[in-house]
């Protein structure tokens, strides 16, 4: 199936803030469900989530790519070259696909042609993107990245040569925008938020995340700030304990006011290129229970029936709670329900790692102030 292109304008405000739109389409869940091949799918092509925290040094780190939903398109090159991608405050590289690649995922998505960009520069330097299945090999260049109007000028990026498999086949995005610290970018890359800070691009070192829920249109990342017509209440500000990814202190995780998991406190994430919340098996295990998820083909099978009666899930992060109802947790699809709790083995120095995805910034408006080094959390409207 050949994803068409949406183009949509990109609009700079003149308050400085620039808005970059999110178009929301068939994950590559829905993609599947709908041709009767994802537990096919699924079996072929079992991907572990914790792969993207791993190997850091040495390859740029892939998602849960299953239920992405979320997209931006930018340009690449002079004339520009337009492309849809993930922005991913769990990743820090900029990668697309190239005119050099074969393999069938690159088939039914754009790719860059160096060769028509008058500002391309080309490096020796080979670049691996590891993924569950296989990893993408490319190489690095340097070119004119344009986002919602900001021309960031000089930024490497990768141009893909192979993408493993068939499962990029399906996928809703062209490439990644990562948007996390500097210091997990793979081959020393200056991620692009960096070079817009850097270049004096931005009115403030911040970027802030809005997804709107129940298929409705609107979503949007803001460069340069943060708009106070996507929440209510105030922002409250959590500080970010692991300078890498988004990394913050998790206090515990509670079912109906009941403390079920990270009963000690626990380190996580806030990820725009996870969609679901990920955390350790036995910790999401207990919460399936708590929610009556059971696993069937894959996946956690809930009774939609049953939505009604179902519990809240709260996590406490800096003294705040955080609440997502059923309606936010449980995932409707094609007259089929699951859970959005995802089992993710990663411990690290701080614990054992939490991701919160796309479930929970649907939820709660997300701000990434790199200025001030932390991450604010507000409902979102």
């Amino acid at each position: 199936m050949k994803w068409a292109l949406v183009f949509l304008g990109l609009v700079a405000l003149s308050d400085c803030l620039t808005k970059v739109p999110l178009i929301r389409g068939k994950s590559m869940r829905q993609s599947l469900m709908e041709q009767g091949r994802l537990e096919e799918f699924l079996q072929k092509y079992p991907y572990d989530l914790a792969s993207k925290y791993t190997n850091l040094m040495s390859n740029m780190p892939m998602y849960n790519y299953m239920d992405i939903e979320y997209v931006s398109v930018i340009s690449i090159g002079t004339p520009p070259q337009s492309f849809r991608i993930l922005p991913d405050t769990g990743s820090a590289n900029l990668w697309v696909p190239s005119i050099y690649c074969n393999s069938q995922a690159c088939s039914n998505h754009n790719k860059f042609n160096p060769g028509l960009s008058s500002t391309f520069r080309a490096l020796n330097t080979p670049v691996s993107i590891q993924y569950g299945t296989g990893s993408m090999t490319g190489f690095l260049g340097y070119d004119t990245v344009n986002v919602g109007g900001i021309a960031d000028t000089n930024q490497m990026f990768g141009l893909s040569q192979t993408e493993p498999g068939t499962f990029l086949y399906y996928s809703p995005f062209d490439g990644i925008m990562g948007l996390a610290y500097p210091t997990i970018s793979a081959s020393s890359s200056t991620p692009v938020f960096d070079n817009m800070m850097n270049q004096g691009l931005v009115a403030e070192d911040v970027f802030s995340i809005y997804l709107t829920r129940d298929g409705a249109t609107g979503s949007v990342v803001t460069f340069g700030g943060y708009d106070s017509s996507y929440y209510t209440g105030q922002i409250n500000w959590v500080p970010v304990t692991v300078q890498g990814y988004w990394q913050i202190a998790i206090e515990n995780v509670m079912v109906n006011g009941q403390v079920v998991a990270c009963t000690q406190g626990c380190p996580g994430i806030v990820d725009s290129g996870t969609s679901l919340i990920a955390g350790p098996p036995s910790d999401i295990s207990v919460i399936q229970q708590y929610i009556g998820a059971t696993a069937t083909n894959n996946q956690y099978s809930i009774n939609c029936q049953s939505m009604g009666s179902m519990p809240d899930v709260t996590f406490t992060i800096n003294g705040m709670m955080y609440t997502l109802l059923p309606s936010a947790y449980v995932r409707q699809l094609n007259g089929q329900c699951t859970s959005g709790f995802q089992s993710m083995s990663m411990p690290t120095a701080q614990g054992d790692l939490w991701i919160l995805g796309d479930v929970f910034i649907r939820q709660y408006y997300a701000v990434f102030d790199r200025g001030n080094n932390r991450v604010g959390l507000a409902a979102a409207v």
